[in-house]
């Protein structure tokens, strides 16, 4: 587990406490912790899965079939194949 000291505005230390209160957790750490893993995978997964992976495989392989090391991928076409 990572220690780390933040800082946050009033809304969010009164949202963590209700979290806090409604879970029965013992401090607002694990609030946060809590609300991360409730509503954490709206923004990043979890884990990759498989799918995903084998898809960026294979656009990263149409991609040099195209290009043929003519040239390197933008970071922009780079987004583009990860969804961004």
């Amino acid at each position: 587990m990572t220690s780390m000291n933040i800082n946050v505005n009033e809304y969010t230390n009164r949202v963590l406490g209700v979290v806090k209160e409604r879970f029965g957790l013992k401090d607002k750490a694990e609030a946060l912790n809590k609300f991360t893993e409730m509503h954490g995978e709206e923004f990043v997964e979890r884990e990759v899965r498989d799918e995903v992976v084998e898809e960026m495989i294979r656009d990263c392989e149409e991609w040099k079939k195209k290009y043929k090391f003519k040239r390197k991928m933008s970071l922009k076409e780079l987004d583009k194949l990860c969804g961004l």
